[in-house]
């Protein structure tokens, strides 16, 4: 049978760092191939490649045994090849129809009534429910994908590649994807999926190609494998699903506790409305929803970034002063935002990003210490598993280890809340195995934890109680052990019969 496209020696080299290495691959029409590996062993910029984004450093790219070179990615999409993000291009004030013939249509005038009638066309023939009309800014997170995926295939696509595609959608939203996918595969579609949930990996994928390093480790037929082989051929280890202890009993005491938060934005609209909450020492509780329902304007607040309208919110019997950091950091409030970027400084050594918080502690008469800088992050390098050295710039740490680095400095400080968000975004399984463990180490210690995360199977593996937020309003609480996964999706979509 002869392969759609086939990657052939295929390197990629930026100065000294080889990224992709000798990578011998095919792509069959019809089938779902998985593309899995750690952060840093080369998915995306192999992903890149076929796209046009990158060039190769060398091999070569056949499209139906023709050598192809794909400089850009209007080449690639010449060539068959659409490329969805978990990040959509989308303009939100136009129409669906509008935002799927962008950029493809020429002229001046555009016939809309034609449009409409080719995109509706296009949308039933490969069985995606979508109205052209339709102003994209009203459209849920998984319409909006079907545009997105609409967009590849009005473009004659013949090979899809989905970045993390469930990254932001509801359980419903993943169902309807998969069932998407699965019509297009029957019609020949050739689909390469990069994700990080092996489950759903086992449920979509017909084959799976784990990168390590930088090279194709396996190619595996899926049917054939299961989930944790596939963990432990992306890491090169037995790795451990950590959960809660469900043996484990929460503390009486109510150790922090939030009242009433309300926020407008600066149009004026109501993106927190009456939010409280209590949690208790040696709890987790998480906050499931779809992201962009006043999940970041939350963390804004109790992170002391923005001051509420109006609400207040008490760890350990003292007032939250919104709006202070010094303040937060005497409190014993540790915090792990949900961009790790923005959370170091990138031309910084490892070693000043770990006391970046307290850099007081190292300082006598207005002079730092280095060599008690690199004692201290030398000891929490290897407290937690840092690859890194104390000199190192941040920015050539993986996604992995930079999320490691925040982790040691927020909990080097044994912090009585934590308020923690996004901890596994965007790295991989072996991290997020190593992530999860230091939570629940910090809960029996006595932490309480604020966990906001757009991955459900996180909130539901970690957490003791769950709430559901959907458009800046707490729609219902769950012990963990009675949330259900529909459930919380229908929430999570704003149906409120659900709770």
């Amino acid at each position: 049978m002869q392969a759609l496209v086939k990657l052939e020696n295929i390197s990629k080299y930026f100065g000294s760092v080889i990224a992709n290495e000798n990578i011998h691959l095919e792509i069959f029409s019809g089938e779902a191939l998985a593309l899995l590996g750690e952060n840093g062993a080369g998915k995306t910029t192999l992903s890149k490649m076929l796209f046009g984004m990158y060039k190769p450093s060398q091999g070569a790219i056949y499209i139906n045994n023709r050598a192809v070179k794909l400089n850009s990615p209007k080449d690639a999409i010449d060539h068959g090849i659409g490329f969805v993000s978990q990040h959509f291009s989308l303009v939100p004030s136009l129409s669906v129809a509008e935002n799927v013939v962008l950029a493809k249509e020429g002229g001046a005038i555009l016939d809309l009534k034609k449009i409409n009638e080719q995109v509706a066309a296009t949308a039933k023939k490969f069985g995606l429910s979508l109205k052209p009309q339709a102003i994209v800014s009203e459209l849920s997170v998984g319409e909006q994908q079907r545009v997105e995926i609409l967009k590849a295939l009005y473009r004659e696509c013949k090979l899809l590649i989905l970045d993390e595609p469930t990254a932001v959608l509801t359980p419903q939203d993943v169902r309807a994807l998969f069932k998407t996918l699965k019509s297009l595969q029957e019609k020949g579609l050739a689909i390469i999926i990069i994700t990080h949930k092996l489950d759903e990996v086992i449920e979509i994928s017909d084959r799976v190609a784990i990168l390590r390093h930088g090279k194709l480790v396996s190619t595996e037929i899926t049917k054939e494998t299961n989930a944790r082989a596939l963990a432990n051929l992306m890491v090169g280890r037995d790795t451990i699903a950590v959960s809660r202890n469900t043996d484990h009993r929460v503390d009486e005491q109510i150790l922090f506790a939030v009242k009433d938060l309300s926020l407008k934005n600066k149009r004026g609209l109501k993106v927190l409305k009456d939010i409280s909450f209590n949690i208790h020492a040696s709890e987790i509780l998480g906050i499931a929803g779809v992201a962009g329902n006043g999940q970041t304007e939350l963390l804004r607040v109790l992170n002391g970034l923005q001051k509420p309208d109006r609400g207040e919110a008490v760890l350990a019997k003292q007032k939250l002063s919104f709006n202070d950091s010094q303040h937060y950091n005497n409190l014993q409030i540790g915090r792990i935002p949900e961009d790790r970027h923005k959370a170091t400084i990138a031309d910084l050594s490892v070693a000043e990003n770990l006391v970046l918080e307290h850099i007081e502690d190292f300082s006598k008469a207005g002079q730092l210490s280095k060599k008690a800088i690199n004692q201290y992050a030398n000891k929490l390098i290897k407290d937690f598993q840092i690859k890194a050295k104390a000199n190192d710039k941040a920015r050539t740490l993986s996604g992995g280890n930079l999320q490691k680095l925040i982790l040691a400095r927020t909990l080097a400080k044994e912090p009585k809340l934590l308020i923690v968000a996004q901890p596994t975004r965007g790295v991989d399984v072996g991290a997020s195995e190593y992530v999860h463990q230091k939570l629940l180490e910090q809960k029996r210690n006595g932490a309480a934890i604020l966990l906001i995360s757009d991955d459900l199977d996180e909130v539901m593996r970690l957490s003791d109680r769950i709430l559901v937020i959907y458009e800046g309003e707490i729609m219902a609480e769950f012990a963990a052990e009675d949330a259900s996964r529909e459930g919380l999706g229908l929430l999570m979509a704003g149906n409120r019969d659900a709770a």
